[in-house]
């Protein structure tokens, strides 16, 4: 052999070495170069992100297209854009809460929004068939209650009182919906059942007509307030607002701990004519799933704090945003906002 061929074997053997230190992934090169073999493409694996030089893609469910809850959802994305290292937030529409919690378990989202007497009915397995009955699902952990949702009574005029109501027909909202357990409870707080009643299952909507047509005395909504269609009520409608009394709210909020007080300002709506009306609510709440990072959920947490008003001016809905509301109710903390929380002194 000659000197000149054992160079050139000797250097394509060298080059081999350095070659064999490297792997072009399955699917093509990353970021357009060759990679050592004991480095990740980024996106090349899952997880939680409590590992990871890249941030873990986190898909959150929200609900309808027209709804606050995608509004919100979106603003929350939005504005966190560019302010996490460890996630990447991207919204989804959704079915709502009890589908919100069904994704969560079935990993197609990672977080969502829903109400927080439908994550209490996960946990515990309860709410009827139309729920979770006797099929407990733990995978949604409380992250942060954003804003409340009052269980809103509007009446006839000449009703003054909850107790008023026995034997009076009563829209509850749509079979199985979240409105009518809510309903449930309030008459349960008074001594009374759907027995007791004349039940009307319909919407709101249908419920407010049947209300202005005289075919019903009173009807149940759950919603954020104001809500525009109470508001557009009061301009056709002189409707009454019977408060709760002190028995009940201590009742409701011990017997249902989801549900907290949330006392409606007297010109919430025009027929209130300034009186300050007790009501309950359950929160509209920020979850994530167990399978998500300590860490990932803490700066996810914190940001929303850190960024409140500027979410605030991206969604009306985060002006009440605060820790001690977060977590007022709450239940079943994930670690990393139960961290956030502690560090702030909130618990």
């Amino acid at each position: 052999m000659t000197p000149r061929a054992f160079k050139r074997i000797k250097k394509e053997i060298a080059y081999e070495k350095v070659l064999s230190s490297y792997s072009l992934p399955r699917d093509g090169l990353c970021s357009g170069r060759l990679r050592r073999r004991e480095d990740r493409c980024q996106g090349d694996t899952s997880n939680d992100g409590s590992n990871s030089s890249s941030p873990v893609s986190i898909t959150l469910a929200t609900g309808g297209t027209t709804g606050t809850y995608y509004a919100v959802g979106n603003a929350l994305v939005t504005t966190l854009d560019g302010k996490l290292s460890l996630s990447k937030l991207t919204a989804v529409d959704s079915g709502a809460s009890k589908a919100n919690v069904q994704l969560v378990t079935a990993g197609s989202a990672q977080m969502s929004i829903l109400q927080s007497d439908v994550l209490n009915y996960a946990h515990n397995g309860a709410g009827g068939e139309t729920m979770f009955d006797g099929a407990a699902d733990t995978n949604s952990l409380w992250v942060a209650g954003v804003y409340n949702e009052t269980v809103q009574l509007v009446t006839s005029p000449d009703i003054t009182d909850i107790s008023q109501l026995k034997g009076k027909t009563v829209c509850v909202g749509d079979v199985g919906s979240g409105t009518a357990l809510n309903a449930a409870q309030v008459l349960e707080a008074y001594g009374m059942t759907f027995d007791d009643i004349n039940v009307m299952y319909d919407s709101f909507a249908g419920g407010a007509d049947a209300l202005k047509n005289g075919q019903c005395d009173a009807a149940f909504t759950v919603a954020g307030a104001p809500t525009p269609a109470l508001t557009d009520l009061a301009t056709t409608y002189s409707f009454n607002m019977p408060s709760l009394s002190d028995e009940a709210v201590a009742y409701l909020t011990s017997n249902y701990p989801f549900l907290v007080q949330d006392n409606l300002a007297g010109d919430t709506y025009p027929c209130l004519n300034g009186e300050e009306i007790v009501c309950v609510a359950v929160k509209a709440v920020f979850t994530a799933s167990k399978d998500l990072s300590e860490d990932v959920v803490y700066e996810i947490t914190k940001a929303m704090f850190d960024n409140q008003a500027e979410l605030a001016n991206a969604q009306a809905k985060f002006g009440f945003l605060n820790p001690e509301d977060a977590v007022a109710g709450s239940f079943d903390l994930h670690p990393g906002a139960e961290k956030y929380y502690k560090e702030i002194g909130v618990l």
